[in-house]
């Protein structure tokens, strides 16, 4: 299995990085990617960005702000994080299932002291009922890519500061604040590991995951990136990762708002209604899916706002491809009912 350590630390080359090795066909599933990011934040393919982030606080601390492909939830990255990823052939990976995909990782850190680390919720690696470890996955041409992070030595009180994360979704999970449920993996591991930066950490993991004792010899397997593949890169990140509407978008006024959190993620739909149809639609969210809720967005706008109409367009599609995990009465009663 090839893998590819990146040296730039801008989240944008790195997240163009993903999209065009996932789809260029230059290195072959399953591969692994890593790297290192200065402060940003990267939200979720369906979320709402204004209404995830403390833009205030971006703005002063210099933080990133970019959108990605996959969906899920807002995450906050500095030097003191790695993030890792995984492309492997769809048809060989069930959607959704996060713990396979992540289990060299977890067993990786188990070999490193942190044996209290594991799998847990949706899409969450946990220790000692902490956090340190947010995954993401998305399916596009035949192949899954799952990526996630690993707080090593982030700063936490950056994550609170930079995140502004909505208060029904702290509730659900009876916690008080963001800092109480994030934790660094560091204290966790054997000493001879806790004097490391994050490029050694994921130096020790790679050798872990390869089964090796020394990094050259997983270096044979290490893709090196050629200028044609740069350039491609370059493009990517122009066009998507430092495109504001990509990044922001430009949101309507909404007239109804319809919001719930479930376990499997957040919806949170907003109509702009006039004369009594649906002139604008909006679905955000930390949910995954294979579908991209823009056919669902497209297929509403123009029907009339009631149950029946709006019922008829969802039950036409498959809604579990849209929101995994998520019961499709549920979906119904949240977006079709008037509440």
């Amino acid at each position: 299995m090839q893998y590819l350590a990146m040296q730039t630390h801008d989240i944008r080359t790195n997240l163009a990085t993903e999209e065009y090795l996932m789809n260029s066909g230059v290195m072959t599933p399953p591969f692994m990617l890593f790297y290192i990011e200065k402060p940003c934040i990267i939200v979720g393919r369906n979320q709402n960005t204004v209404e995830e982030i403390n833009e205030d606080y971006c703005k002063q601390h210099g933080i990133t702000i970019t959108r990605r492909l996959s969906g899920g939830g807002a995450m906050y990255q500095d030097l003191g994080n790695l993030c890792f990823s995984f492309i492997v052939p769809a048809d060989r990976q069930r959607f959704g299932d996060f713990k396979t995909l992540v289990q060299p990782i977890v067993d990786a850190l188990h070999e490193m002291g942190a044996t209290g680390a594991e799998v847990t919720g949706r899409n969450d690696i946990v220790i000692d009922g902490k956090k340190f470890s947010g995954n993401a996955m998305y399916t596009r041409n035949g192949k899954t890519f799952c990526h996630g992070t690993l707080m090593f030595d982030v700063d936490t009180n950056a994550v609170a500061g930079a995140l502004k994360v909505p208060k029904d979704k702290i509730e659900s999970k009876g916690i008080k604040s963001v800092r109480s449920r994030v934790t660094n993996l560091k204290p966790y591991l054997k000493l001879e590991y806790q004097n490391l930066d994050t490029a050694g950490f994921r130096d020790e993991l790679i050798k872990r995951i390869y089964h090796v004792d020394d990094l050259n010899q997983a270096q044979i397997n290490e893709y090196q990136l050629t200028a044609k593949d740069q350039q491609a890169i370059h493009q990517i990140e122009t066009d998507r990762y430092r495109d504001w509407d990509w990044v922001f978008g430009q949101s309507p006024a909404f007239t109804v708002k319809k919001r719930k959190h479930f376990d499997a993620g957040t919806i949170d739909a907003r109509f702009e209604v006039q004369d009594g149809k649906i002139k604008m639609v909006k679905i955000y969210g930390d949910f995954f899916g294979v579908e991209d809720v823009h056919q669902l967005e497209k297929a509403l706008i123009g029907k009339p706002y009631d149950v029946d109409a709006i019922t008829k367009v969802l039950q036409s599609f498959d809604l579990n491809k849209f929101f995994n995990g998520i019961p499709t009465n549920d979906v119904i009663e949240l977006i079709a009912h008037q509440h």
